[in-house]
């Protein structure tokens, strides 16, 4: 890599997307090339146990490129695993996650990257900011990430508009060792959710949501759904405990302080 440019990862995690790996292509070059002026990229995708012909299209399409990782998994652990997997295989410590099928447009990394500045351990896309953008989004994703994210708003100490993006750029020593409970959709969740109970710093990036124009959503609605409001009852104790072991001041002063 050029030491002159800033290293970074870009993690992208493939389940049967046999038919959109081109479009995944012409999308990284593009992103690529207005990168390169401050970042030398490095590109780790993982195909996290297809079972059509995702990893045949991948080798032919990327499998002689020095600067792409193409990673394997035997059986299919979920988006959350997928991204782990290209945590622990990146060597840089900014990493950032996108979606295969291109519902967010990798160029916005241009943008995202630099707000990763120090003490920041996550910037997200926030396609329900103010000055975020949803396009034909079937409802009823649309109604489920948002009320999810507005749970998550209520429980989480940070109060952002979107929490369940898979469109990220990540301080890779901040999220190497937390331990996740989930490893499909709700891990993206999750993880933010356990910066945000460390105190992390997450900022969002308004961010543009399209629909995927290749293949079909691999989210089980009613699971997730389920999972997420486990999810959120596993923060609320967690955030109970946390108060629970604060000491309040008056109780630690002592008298002469008082």
């Amino acid at each position: 890599m050029d030491c002159r440019r800033i290293a970074v990862s870009i993690i992208v995690p493939c389940f049967n997307e046999e038919d959109g790996l081109f479009r995944l292509r012409e999308k990284l070059e593009s992103a690529e090339l207005l990168l390169r002026r401050e970042y030398a990229v490095h590109f780790i995708i993982v195909d996290d146990g297809s079972t059509d012909g995702t990893w045949d299209v991948l080798s032919r399409l990327f499998g002689r490129d020095p600067n792409v990782d193409l990673v394997r998994h035997p059986r299919n652990l979920g988006i959350g695993g997928a991204i782990l997997t290209g945590v622990r295989r990146a060597m840089t410590e900014i990493v950032c996650s996108m979606d295969s099928d291109c519902t967010y447009d990798p160029a916005d990394l241009v943008q995202m990257i630099p707000l990763l500045k120090p003490g920041v351990d996550l910037v997200t896309a926030s396609p329900y900011h103010p000055q975020g953008e949803v396009e034909f989004v079937p409802a009823w994703r649309l109604m489920l990430s948002r009320t999810a994210s507005l749970l998550y708003r209520i429980v989480l100490k940070q109060k952002l508009y979107t929490y369940t993006s898979c469109f990220r750029v990540y301080r890779r020593s901040s999220i190497l060792g937390l331990k996740l409970g989930q490893s499909g959709f709700l891990a993206v969740a999750e993880l933010l959710a356990k910066l945000d109970l460390q105190d992390s710093m997450i900022v969002e990036h308004p961010a543009k949501l399209t629909s995927r124009i290749h293949g079909a959503s691999k989210m089980k609605t009613a699971k997730v759904l389920l999972g997420h409001l486990q999810l959120l009852g596993e923060l609320i104790v967690a955030r109970i405990k946390q108060s629970s072991t604060i000491t309040p001041q008056w109780i630690s002063a002592r008298p002469g302080d008082l």
